[in-house]
């Protein structure tokens, strides 16, 4: 579910992100196993303000198990 959520969260354009950067979002979702998790997605700075943006995944069951939880990252470039 990581997997899938990051391929949707690196839809958006370099352009559009560099605008709010850093950002994130937590939402309530149901894993394909049918159970309630939550999905964080955050967008960053890869190394420097202005490059590359990094994108950051997590899925996991509740906040005491965000240990637990499956994650997945990509690189959007500024090309």
């Amino acid at each position: 579910m990581a997997d899938d959520e990051l391929s949707r969260a690196m839809t958006l354009s370099w352009r559009e992100l560099s605008k709010v950067i850093p950002w994130g979002d937590t939402f309530d979702g149901i894993s394909p196993a049918g159970r309630n998790v939550e999905v964080e997605r955050n967008y960053l700075w890869a190394a420097q303000e202005g490059g590359d943006i990094l994108c950051e995944v997590a899925v996991y069951g509740g906040e005491t198990r965000y240990d637990q939880g499956a994650r997945a990252r990509g690189v959007i470039s500024r090309r």
